[in-house]
């Protein structure tokens, strides 16, 4: 029943909260990954030809870059300053609301072959460093490793990588787990298909294929939007957002979050229906037996 029941909400957000942005179907094709900012600009990452773009919602094309080897991006938060990092070039750049270059870090000339490298702030990033197995807090503004932990994790399918109040968030393959520096495990989760991290103030998320996971701390990963339909799933502040048959959809929390409250308020509603009418039978049930001892009573056993 639960599952008929999801399936029904998927169908029911569909319906009611999504609404299709007038997006040329062309520029989503062959796209590997979609980021919205909070302004409501998209960001379409194409693997074929190593390709960032910025457009605004109705597909005016705003900045490009070219790249000549794979580049990852971290997030687009601050619009201001995006950062991207490539384990091919061993560096890391930071782009403007323009996709114009304002900073170029080459790790190559500090550190022997860094897997992952995740931007804090302005001044710090996170370095993992492949070759020490160490987890690097390195102030590239000054040009000095604040902190080095060891880190003894397996490199090979590492996806993503977040740091966030002394906890490490670690993406791979199959698994999403959390340690603190001292390299202890806190959580640990199964998870297919993730893509990268998200964190919103103090809330992490996992942006998979097409789905997107919250994170109780300590507890569960919670999904709180699913199309298993979609290509490609994101969100913002405001609202989802999803490649669908190489069309942009988009999805109000608002009108998710009401479906969701409705949903909910029904299956309690269908729950204590099925639960009285189970009482009821039960009740039949037993007065037949009830009424077929006073009949052998009568007969005379």
């Amino acid at each position: 029943m639960k599952i008929f029941s999801f399936f029904f909400f998927l169908i029911f957000c569909t319906v009611s909260a999504q609404k299709a942005l007038p997006f040329d179907s062309l520029k989503l094709k062959e796209t590997r990954d979609m980021f919205a900012d909070d302004y409501g600009n998209l960001y379409l990452y194409r693997n074929k030809d190593f390709s960032f773009t910025k457009y605004d919602s109705l597909g005016k094309q705003l900045g490009k870059m070219m790249f000549t080897v794979p580049f990852r991006v971290q997030g687009v938060q601050n619009p201001l300053s995006v950062p991207l990092f490539s384990e091919n070039a061993q560096e890391m750049k930071f782009v403007d609301q323009n996709l114009n270059e304002i900073q170029k870090l080459d790790f190559r000339q500090k550190f022997t072959f860094i897997r992952h490298a995740y931007a804090e702030d302005l001044q710090q990033i996170w370095l993992l460093d492949e070759s020490t197995k160490r987890l690097l807090q390195y102030n590239f503004r000054n040009d000095t490793t604040i902190n080095s932990f060891p880190f003894d994790a397996n490199f090979d399918d590492l996806i993503d990588l977040l740091v966030f109040e002394n906890k490490v968030y670690i993406l791979t393959k199959t698994q999403f787990r959390v340690y603190n520096l001292k390299f202890e495990k806190l959580f640990e989760a199964s998870v297919e298909n993730g893509k990268r991290f998200r964190r919103e103030n103090e809330v992490i998320l996992i942006i998979a294929k097409n789905t997107i996971f919250k994170y109780i701390p300590e507890k569960e990963l919670a999904k709180i939007f699913e199309d298993p339909d979609a290509q490609i799933v994101d969100k913002n502040s405001l609202a989802y957002f999803e490649v669908k048959g190489n069309k942009l959809y988009i999805y109000s929390l608002e009108n998710i979050a009401d479906i969701k409250k409705n949903k909910d308020a029904e299956n309690q509603k269908k729950d204590l229906e099925e639960s009285i009418e189970k009482l009821e039978k039960e009740k039949s049930e037993k007065s037949d037996i009830i009424k077929l001892m006073d009949d052998i009573e009568d007969l005379g056993f």
